[in-house]
């Protein structure tokens, strides 16, 4: 029985073994190099611009969750095309209430303003 492994353990090994010379390998040759602007903090594509850690808007991260929440749908939407033919009707109706349940979430976000980016407008006239 272990000699049926014999094949799977020498390729984890080897696997192993090679990232392992490959990480000193990189270490001892590759050059100390980096200037000011190499070693800055990057965070979320905005380059710091001072020293100061000014926080992200929150707006940022929650647009971003709303795309990825979104986007999960095409994961779903694929495999669905791909079996169409051999589930007909039910599987049409499956597929249907799971898009109109997407929908109501992405109602459900716009009517609560998650995908405004600009600053709340508030009403200066008074009335």
């Amino acid at each position: 029985m272990p000699v049926d492994h014999l094949p799977v353990l020498l390729t984890l090994g080897f696997a192993l073994g090679m990232g392992g010379v490959i990480l000193l390998a990189s270490s001892f040759i590759g050059s100390r190099s980096g200037g000011r602007i190499k070693l800055s903090p990057y965070e979320s594509g905005e380059p710091l611009l001072d020293r100061s850690r000014k926080r992200i808007s929150v707006v940022f991260f929650l647009i971003a969750i709303d795309f990825v929440i979104f986007d999960v749908e095409a994961a779903f939407l694929y495999p669905w095309v791909l079996v169409m033919h051999e589930g007909s009707w039910p599987l049409f109706w499956a597929m249907m209430v799971f898009i109109f349940l997407l929908l109501v979430g992405f109602a459900y976000i716009w009517v609560k303003g998650g995908l405004d980016l600009g600053l709340k407008k508030t009403d200066t006239s008074g009335s």
